[in-house]
């Protein structure tokens, strides 16, 4: 009665194929306050719990993991910007720049980021895109290239002053994915405190994170923040436990702490990163090259339930060369032989190259050996 109720349950779920599979069965219990969330695993990108995910929803400042990333792929991190008077009358929260200062554009991400501060989010646009519609173009550039499909950036803050400002609980995953993958974003996504020069007073500024995940969840990495009116409370955040990391999302939650940490503690509870495919040497009952062996570059891991782990399959499609030989025509560089295709419960999950390289090992020819030989017999040695 058991089984046949889980069945009933997995049909109610919906399975999403979109950088990743919503799996049959896990976190259908849990439960949020958030209008829209998700749940992803930051190496695979795959969908661990989703609701109203691909829905387009105001996001208020959670745009600025969009507005950080760009600032720090700009490569002016160490250059001096100076914050205009349109700037500093942005409204609503703020790191209280001054007209006419100068001040590092990495000082300007941290306040973003921990503060919230819309006045540097202002001043970030107008350095790195010239004006804040110039900035927003870049922006959406860079939305498309990610692949957030259902967003429109129109400021760098996500101030209501725009109609048309919008994305999704998935496409705020996606970049979150991507910004995680830079170091310097993710430095600064997880610091608690940050302290800049402050040139013309007495003291420094110093700027604590309104994460509160990073003091209240000891798995916590780091995050975004965000509330508007129209919005309500909008929140992005990360955590780490063991080699897994999620990332959490949630538009419109009025518990959103409690949302994340259920989140987390949910997908951390239900999943193990499993080892599909070890790095290196691949061992298959039969060799597919005489003269050299196949090895993946990198290792494939997928997040998986307990009832997942034994529905994988590796299928190997490995180029057929004459007489069964393989070469490697770069000599002494590996060369692609094939691919290997990862499937999970019938599904395909994952496609990897294979790499051929040659066994320096291989059988000496004729002609090596009569060249040994005759090197030897006249005296030359390894200096000529």
């Amino acid at each position: 009665m058991k089984k046949v109720k889980q069945f009933f349950l997995c049909l109610l779920i919906s399975v999403l194929i979109t950088g990743g599979l919503l799996p049959s069965g896990a976190s259908a219990s849990l439960s949020v306050s958030a209008s829209a969330a998700i749940l992803i695993e930051q190496e695979t990108g795959r969908i661990l719990f989703e609701k109203n995910a691909q829905t387009p929803m105001r996001i208020a400042s959670i745009t600025k993991i969009m507005t950080a990333i760009l600032a720090i792929e700009s490569g002016k991190m160490n250059q001096l910007a100076t914050v205009s008077e349109k700037a500093v009358r942005t409204e609503g929260s703020s790191i209280y720049l001054k007209p006419g200062e100068k001040i590092k554009l990495e000082d300007l991400v941290y306040g973003l980021m921990l503060r919230s501060g819309n006045d540097a989010a202002a001043a970030i646009a107008e350095f790195v895109g010239g004006s804040e519609e110039g900035f927003a173009f870049l922006m959406n550039q860079k939305a498309e290239e990610i692949g957030m499909e259902n967003t429109f950036f129109s400021n760098p803050h996500g101030l209501d002053n725009k109609e048309k400002h919008y994305s999704t609980a998935y496409d705020m995953a996606l970049l979150t994915r991507y910004a995680m993958k830079n170091k310097v974003y993710r430095k600064i996504s997880g610091t608690k405190v940050h302290r800049a020069e402050n040139p013309g007073e007495r003291w420094d500024r110093e700027w604590k994170n309104k994460n509160r995940l990073l003091s209240m969840y000891k798995y916590s990495t780091g995050g975004k923040t965000g509330y508007t009116k129209r919005a309500k409370r909008t929140l992005v955040s990360t955590a780490q436990k063991g080699e897994m990391e999620l990332i959490a999302v949630t538009l419109n939650a009025p518990d959103d702490w409690d949302d994340h940490v259920n989140l987390f503690e949910s997908g951390f509870k239900s999943f193990d990163l499993a080892e599909v495919i070890p790095k290196g040497k691949i061992s298959l009952e039969k060799q597919p090259y005489k003269n050299g062996y196949i090895f993946t570059a990198k290792r494939v891991i997928y997040p998986v339930t307990e009832e997942e782990m034994d529905k994988f399959e590796v299928k190997y499609k490995l180029l057929k060369p004459e007489s069964g030989k393989f070469r490697d025509t770069q000599r002494g560089k590996v060369t692609v032989a094939g691919k290997a295709e990862v499937y999970l419960d019938g599904s395909l999950i994952r496609t990897v190259p294979v790499y051929f390289k040659e066994s320096k090992d291989r059988k000496t020819g004729y002609l090596d050996s009569f060249k040994k030989f005759f090197s030897l017999a006249v005296g030359i040695d390894k200096n000529g």
